[in-house]
């Protein structure tokens, strides 16, 4: 059996599917979010902790600076070299959930940029990728390329994470992210470019000059925090667990202090370069992350 969280990166919509053994896709949405819920329960399942890795697939083909652009977000996770506000004090709210401290390590990557299964993936073959960079207390992350098509994307989601069984072996964490620059950029990747629909707040300015790339940076954050507190049903989510609310998307389009749908919220601007951003992480590189529910404040936690 094989369960799936979507997430939807609009800063008004949350939709779920539940991938059955039959492979039918079930989905369900969810009233519109005018309110963060503050409440995630803890349902005594297990989660992911301690030293956690990540290994990678590269599926299609990215540029050398959008893949250093993640991995430099990936491996700023864990320094603490840049003050707050950093990457690393945004994933330290995750210590605050049971099992405490997790360390984020990026391990292989896997490269497939002939897209070996094709350019329109099914969920099914997502899993295939993803079981290629499986491993015990590791989050097997696949990546879309820019013109790589997966079933739902710009439809009801921008990523997923989920866990499934392999020939008989261990439960494994796999997630992944697509790059939507080419087919729906104003719903994964805002708040960098204006939606199509609702408030026509003018956009941010990508961090890294990539609004696809940063789009995938907020993504996957989004992905990571729920696979590492909830990655086997049974851990911290709001709702039921074929549609739940976990620990970033139970926070959707909160970005900075006095956020509300449509508008992001306060964030810092680069008196240079004008881009947006609320962390900062290694090799001087910034980033703009979502807001993540404090267990110890059971509110949305901002970074400014």
């Amino acid at each position: 059996m094989s369960t799936t969280f979507m997430i939807f990166a609009s800063s008004l919509l949350i939709i779920a599917t539940v991938i059955h053994p039959c492979s039918a896709t079930i989905p369900r949405k969810l009233a519109l979010v005018q309110t963060p819920p503050t409440v995630l329960k803890y349902h005594k399942g297990s989660v992911l902790h301690g030293n956690i890795t990540i290994n990678l697939l590269w599926y299609g083909r990215f540029s050398p600076i959008q893949k250093t652009i993640i991995i430099d977000f990936l491996e700023s996770l864990n320094t603490h070299l840049p003050p707050p506000p950093s990457a690393a004090s945004w994933w330290q709210t995750t210590a605050k959930y049971k099992g405490g401290s997790r360390s984020i390590h990026v391990g292989k990557q896997i490269f497939d940029e002939k897209c070996s299964l094709g350019k329109s993936l099914k969920d099914s073959q997502l899993v295939s990728l993803a079981s290629k960079a499986k491993g015990f207390n590791v989050i097997s992350l696949v990546l879309t390329a820019a013109d790589v098509g997966v079933a739902g994307f710009c439809m009801n989601r921008c990523g997923t994470h989920g866990t499934t069984r392999v020939n008989k072996g261990h439960n494994f964490a796999y997630a992944w992210v697509g790059n939507s620059a080419t087919q729906c950029p104003d719903q994964c990747a805002w708040p960098f470019v204006q939606p199509t629909f609702g408030p026509k707040t003018p956009p941010l300015l990508a961090p890294n000059g990539d609004a696809g790339v940063d789009g995938m940076v907020i993504n996957i954050a989004t992905v990571l925090a729920g696979t590492v507190t909830n990655p086997f049903d049974g851990g911290y989510f709001q709702g039921p667990a074929t549609a739940p609310l976990e620990a970033v998307t139970a926070c959707t389009g909160i970005f900075g202090s006095g956020a509300f749908p449509g508008y992001p919220g306060t964030t810092l601007v680069d008196k240079k370069t004008r881009v947006s951003y609320n962390a900062q992480g290694v090799k001087g590189r910034k980033y703009l992350l979502p807001a993540m529910w404090d267990p110890n404040t059971s509110a949305c936690k901002t970074l400014v």
